[in-house]
């Protein structure tokens, strides 16, 4: 392909060269210079590639895009290319590399600061129900037919996302739905397409501090960035900060929620409570009218599903399809049922911070259990407030809490539990101390009591602890089977099982 074609739908300035010439590959890892390739410098939080232009164009590189000037050695025949952010161009010549192959696609990007990750979910499963091949990228994985590719950012970089499209549309894939992460935004990952439809789930703040956004300001125009980078948008019409995230929007726009202002509601509200499994169910009004069950509990479920609903009407989904496909999602680590003997709720859930935490505990205490019982820990080398802040909504909001290891990376998994514990000191919540995760995961299930709800928070999808810069397997579903295969004692009375060295308090 010519570097021309590369940079026809950008603006750029051509300091130096040719522009009309040959190019191998676009390159952005100064690992991977070749011959003939079209170079992207892009400043990281380490490395500035541009510091390196000498280099690269030593090594035959015949284009180098750069957003402030530079230097090549005397009598390089390396064409240079000034454009205002090599990171947004980055977006614009990868999906040219591609083909643009978001044009054979139908997109779908979902951006909220909650509930992203469920909603993708939801809305892939009701549209395969619907007959459409669904491609899915998202915080756990990356999903193109039968492979499933672990993720290792919620929005990956922008040649990634286009890489990915490609193979979703040579796959045959008909539709893509995505998580549109803030930090994606902000790093212009999306860039080089437009998305068909833009979904708001809701923003809260997050995700605010060093390496990530200044101030909710910033969080929140980021996210508003997907309205200008749609063509339907089609928003959480409850949350108050709806006006800003639609400032200078592009799109057109609908909206879902609870009031009656919203074009598809969900009314007739009303929590679904089986042994081990905790649901909702509500009518559609506005725009559809059928009735809706969902086996996910509490008020933000009604809101995830809403959303994908409202998604999935444009498609011309039937009720039949909608309610199949929502009880056949299934969405690892969100809100996750286990089925295990025993007449008690066994969830796992991603919740890891406060904010997270306490709005599960809340959700899960409207179901009235016996005893709501909390296993989590704390990741290492992450802001200790946020061990105070979730040993604190623990110990106000479960009857008992089981005080665990979560990834303590490079710290103690002991110094991590002691800050935990401050937290949970300014209440009077009762709590058991088990570092070893198998065993407080062991502790939890056996001590399990009829009508309790036990909720195991913080892995969610994740298959690993990380220890001392290495990951280690570590699935909690798989924990649970070895558990029951050597706990035959587990019943609908609920056994007593003392686990070695717990503190109890």
């Amino acid at each position: 392909m010519k570097l021309n074609e590369y940079l026809k739908e950008m603006e750029y300035e051509l300091v130096r060269g040719d522009a009309d010439r040959e190019i191998s590959e676009p390159v952005y890892d100064t690992r991977k210079v070749v011959p003939g390739c079209l170079f992207v410098c892009i400043q990281g939080a380490n490395f500035d590639s541009h510091d390196a232009v000498a280099e690269i164009a030593e090594k035959g590189a015949a284009a180098i895009v750069v957003e402030r000037d530079v230097e090549l050695p005397e009598g390089s025949k390396t064409s240079v290319i000034k454009v205002k952010d090599t990171r947004y161009a980055c977006a614009f010549i990868a999906a040219a590399h591609e083909g643009h192959p978001a044009k054979r696609l139908t997109t779908i990007g979902v951006t909220g600061t909650k509930g992203k990750t469920t909603t993708t979910y939801l809305i892939r499963s009701i549209l395969e129900q619907a007959g459409h091949k669904v491609g899915l990228i998202g915080t756990v994985e990356i999903i193109i037919g039968d492979r499933h590719i672990p993720a290792g950012h919620t929005t990956p970089e922008a040649y990634e996302i286009q890489r990915y499209f490609k193979e979703m549309a040579d796959a045959g894939m008909d539709t893509v739905v995505m998580e549109a992460s803030s930090q994606g935004f902000l790093l212009h990952r999306t860039q080089g397409f437009i998305f068909d439809y833009g979904v708001f789930t809701n923003i809260e703040p997050d995700h605010i501090g060093p390496g990530e956004h200044k101030d909710f300001e910033d969080y929140l125009e980021c996210k508003s960035r997907l309205f200008r980078q749609c063509r339907v948008g089609i928003l959480n019409g409850d949350d108050a900060h709806l006006p800003r995230i639609l400032k200078g929007h592009t799109c057109e726009t609908e909206t879902f929620g609870l009031s009656e202002n919203a074009d598809l509601r969900a009314v007739n509200r009303s929590l679904d409570h089986t042994p081990g499994l905790l649901g909702v169910t509500f009518s559609l009004a506005g725009a559809l009218d059928f009735d809706i069950r969902f086996p996910m509990p509490g008020r933000f479920s009604v809101y995830n599903a809403l959303c994908a609903i409202a998604v999935c009407r444009h498609f011309g989904v039937t009720k039949e399809q909608v309610n199949t496909g929502l009880q056949a999602a299934k969405v690892k680590g969100r809100v996750e049922s286990v089925k295990i003997p025993g007449d008690f709720t066994l969830l796992i859930d991603y919740a890891h911070n406060a904010m997270a935490l306490e709005s599960l505990l809340t959700t899960l205490r409207e179901y009235r259990p016996k005893r709501l019982v909390c296993l989590f820990g704390c990741g290492g080398n992450r802001s200790r407030l946020r061990r105070f802040e979730m040993g604190e909504v623990s110990g106000k909001l479960a009857d008992l809490t089981i005080i665990t290891s979560d990834n303590p990376r490079f710290e103690e998994p002991g110094d991590i539990i002691a800050d935990i514990k401050t937290g949970m000191a300014k209440t009077v919540g009762k709590y058991i101390e088990i570092e070893n995760r198998k065993e407080a995961i062991r502790y939890a299930i056996v001590n399990g009591e009829p009508g309790d709800i036990v909720v195991l928070a913080g892995k969610g999808h994740e298959d690993y602890q990380e220890i001392e810069g290495k990951k280690y397997p570590m699935d909690e579903r798989v924990l649970i089977r070895e558990i029951m295969e050597h706990a035959p004692a587990v019943n609908s009375a609920g056994a007593r099982l003392i686990v070695p060295k717990e503190t109890v308090r």
